[in-house]
């Protein structure tokens, strides 16, 4: 049986006998949850983890050693954060459009909320100025996206110049990203147990009772979500990247699942790089400079939450905002994407960003907190099939062949 196969089932399981243990045995689900679910759900996403500071950093290095051309390597990242921006900037409006629609807090009957301890989301211009590591080892040591990135760039960069004077550190690295990839082969082995104990865990805390209420609020996301993949990945690919938008996500599909089981675009930065390198022939000068940096500023699914969100907590509080409030919330997501940390439910953390600008109250965070774990598994494998299809479209642009091979990467274990 497929790797794939096993994981959707594993995926399928886990929704049942959550819905099973929280509908008729719910003093059986939290000592089962204790002991079972979240322990072998939490090692998992750890072990994974495990991989991803060190795979970015050599990726990266070898990436930036492979593009000896300074003028290439920052024609590149251009085309890279430009189109990054643009596909958020795209899925906002999509979530806008579709939320002012559907009217998904209109006529909820949910608990407002009171005091919330959720932490407020740094300004986009610290984001910006921590981008240079003070320490690389302590940054590389606290998994700091951004500077990691910005370390492992420069790095690579002076392997470039340096030439045949280094190349036993080039090997090295190259080496040990070959090591890093091996055990993502290794870990992958286990993801349909790690899907099932995932999907247990997040059914039987959310609640059939929150999700039907919240029922529309979740549709309309969900929605957002498919017409974006469907509509905008679906012309990038067709008319920039030159290849069937039905074989790319077929292709993707292993790390979409793992995507949705971890909620962590970082944490499947490893299966990320895997299917997108060997299924859709992408070379790895690209996806190791594009992926990593997509990981971490790339959040398109996060970025639709952001606009639903808005809308919905909007209508709750009999709030109406604007045209050019919702404008406002456009660009604010925007640019709040560029600071959004590849973890779990980092845009519940970047909607303090959000909300404000357009009078919003942060206390409407806590609504949608009972379901966002949920939605967040949904986002996470839109954010990473964005990422795959910004790194076909630049490879694409600089002229590489793409061809889509199906049966390559991660299929079975």
């Amino acid at each position: 049986m497929k790797l794939t196969t096993k994981t959707l089932l594993g995926i399928v399981l886990g929704l049942i006998v959550g819905v099973i243990l929280h509908v008729y045995f719910p003093t059986v689900f939290k000592p089962l949850n204790d002991w079972l679910f979240a322990p072998v759900g939490d090692l998992f996403i750890k072990a994974i983890k495990m991989i991803v500071v060190p795979l970015v950093f050599f990726s990266i290095a070898m990436g930036a050693a492979g593009i000896a051309n300074p003028k290439k390597l920052g024609r590149v990242g251009g085309k890279t954060v430009l189109l990054y921006l643009v596909t958020t900037a795209i899925a906002i409006s999509i979530a806008l459009l579709l939320a002012n629609v559907f009217s998904p807090g209109e006529g909820v009957d949910v608990p407002t909320p009171g005091e919330t301890d959720i932490e407020t989301a740094p300004p986009v211009k610290e984001t910006l100025m921590n981008i240079i590591p003070e320490n690389p080892v302590q940054a590389l040591a606290e998994g700091e996206m951004l500077q990691i990135i910005f370390f492992a760039l420069t790095f690579g960069i002076g392997m470039a110049f340096l030439g045949d004077k280094v190349q036993r550190v080039r090997e090295f690295v190259e080496q040990a990203n070959e090591v890093m990839m091996h055990l993502v082969h290794m870990l992958m082995r286990v993801v349909p147990y790690a899907a099932f104990a995932l999907m247990a865990k997040a059914i039987g805390e959310a609640g059939i009772d929150m999700i039907g209420s919240m029922a529309v609020y979740m549709i309309t996301l969900l929605l957002a979500l498919v017409v974006h993949a469907a509509l905008t990945y679906g012309l990038f690919l067709k008319f920039v990247a030159k290849i069937s938008p039905i074989k790319f996500f077929k292709t993707m599909f292993p790390a979409m699942e793992v995507a949705f089981t971890t909620s962590s675009s970082a944490a499947t930065l490893p299966v990320t790089m895997q299917q997108v390198e060997k299924g859709l022939q992408v070379p790895r000068s690209v996806t190791s400079f594009v992926l990593p940096l997509g990981a971490t500023i790339n959040m398109d699914g996060t970025s639709i939450m952001q606009g639903v969100a808005s809308i919905f907590i909007a209508q709750v509080y009999g709030i109406d905002l604007s045209i050019m409030q919702q404008l406002l919330i456009i660009l604010t997501a925007t640019l709040a994407s560029i600071g959004t940390a590849a973890v779990p439910s980092a845009g519940i953390v970047m909607l303090t960003i959000v909300f404000p600008t357009v009078g919003l109250p942060l206390e409407g965070l806590g609504i949608i907190l009972g379901v966002d774990r949920l939605l967040d598994m949904s986002r996470t494998a839109i954010n990473i099939a964005g990422d795959a299809m910004v790194a076909t479209c630049v490879a694409k642009s600089e002229g590489e062949e793409i061809e889509v091979d199906e049966n390559a990467g991660i299929q079975s274990a």
